[in-house]
């Protein structure tokens, strides 16, 4: 039955299920397939934690969308991931040791309900999975990355730095995209960032960082980078986008979630006539609202444009005195105090508007709840994938 076959795939999408205990699978997985090719472990980061999860969460939802019998999705993100992947120097050998790897854990992991279907199930998923992925990246003809020099830093709060870079070629991707950056303090840990402008052809782009407890890459980027370092960037992904005839557009941005809102509202601005857009910026203190004068600034030359600042407490701590003052000349909103999901359903559920939530996972989750339970039409909200 191959991937008709539900039961198996369910099977299949159980085994690698982090809420199930997944993770040990996966990371069982990768030490077959670095026994099996001693090479593939060069490609990857002293510390693999954060790759199991992602690599078992990737492929739970794979399975899932199989099982529902939805392919376009899954196939057009195998096809990116396969993409992508050339940054890391994966080449065509790396798929076929990948594939025994992952086949051989399966089997060993369902042994007990191994049978014919299941092995045929098994077989035809893993095709499907990794032979998108190594046929796009067969048919891509552009470099796996590009180079660029950071020019500019700004520590604009105690734990927001913004970076603008020089690229050493442009870089092809849509406003409300995020992309993959190594900085030298960490090589082989790449990590997701979205540009805060649209692609300029001189090769300009810029970063709104944040410094995340417990993090590896961020806290060095706010911290360390200065002039000079040198960043690599590889392939965009997400589909976050503003439809100008369709509708007017309601933008909830947390923190440094401002960046993509920021491109897509910049891009909008080559355009005479525009939907309205509404943007709640929201920060936990007034100065981490980084980024109100620019703002102010686009709001002031754009009828079409609302910004309505919102921070969780009304007074800034102590350390706010070292760091640049964000507070906009008159004309802006006036700030409002409490969570971005309150505050925005407070005016309604915006079911008439296009939505676009960007920042922290909690923060996305809490305020698509929070609209939803308003009466928002879920198809009408976009965010980017939610990573814990």
């Amino acid at each position: 039955m191959g991937l008709d076959d539900r039961d198996g795939l369910r099977m299949l999408r159980d085994a690698v299920d982090p809420r199930l205990g997944g993770q040990e699978l996966v990371r069982q997985f990768y030490t077959k397939w670095f026994a099996i090719d001693m090479a593939v472990r060069d490609l990857f980061p002293p510390d693999l934690g954060s790759q199991f999860t992602v690599f078992s969460q990737a492929m739970t939802w794979l399975f899932g969308e199989l099982v529902d019998q939805r392919a376009e999705e899954p196939v057009a993100f195998l096809a990116q991931l396969g993409r992508d992947h050339r940054k890391y120097g994966v080449v065509g050998s790396h798929y076929f040791s990948m594939h025994e790897a992952l086949y051989t854990t399966l089997r060993r992991q369902l042994s007990q309900n191994w049978d014919d279907k299941l092995d045929d199930t098994a077989r035809a998923a893993l095709e499907l999975f990794i032979g998108v992925m190594r046929g796009a990246a067969d048919a891509e003809q552009g470099p796996p990355f590009c180079d660029g020099t950071v020019v500019e830093l700004n520590r604009v709060s105690r734990d927001i730095s913004v970076v603008r870079l020089a690229l050493d070629q442009p870089l092809s991707y849509f406003a409300g995209q995020y992309v993959t950056v190594q900085v030298p303090q960490w090589p082989r840990r790449w990590r997701y960032l979205s540009p805060a402008m649209p692609p300029d052809p001189s090769g300009a782009i810029e970063f709104h960082v944040r410094s995340v407890t417990g993090g590896m890459v961020s806290p060095t980027v706010v911290a360390e980078t200065r002039p000079g370092d040198r960043w690599r960037l590889s392939n965009p992904h997400g589909g976050m986008q503003i439809d100008r005839d369709g509708g007017d557009v309601l933008m909830v941005a947390g923190s440094t979630g401002l960046a993509p809102l920021r491109a897509l509202i910049m891009e909008l601005t080559q355009w005479a006539v525009n939907p309205r857009v509404h943007l709640f910026f929201g920060g936990r203190y007034p100065c981490e609202l980084y980024d109100l004068r620019t703002l102010w600034q686009l709001a002031a030359h754009n009828p079409w444009l609302s910004v309505s600042p919102v921070s969780e407490f009304r007074s800034d701590p102590p350390w706010a005195a070292d760091y640049p003052d964000v507070q906009p000349p008159r004309g802006l909103h006036l700030r409002q105090t409490g969570r971005l999901p309150e505050v925005v359903t407070k005016y309604g559920n915006w079911g008439d508007r296009q939505i676009l939530i960007c920042g922290g996972p909690d923060m996305v989750t809490a305020t698509k709840e929070a609209l939803i339970a308003k009466g928002a039409p879920p198809e009408r909200i976009q965010h980017d994938p939610l990573a814990g």
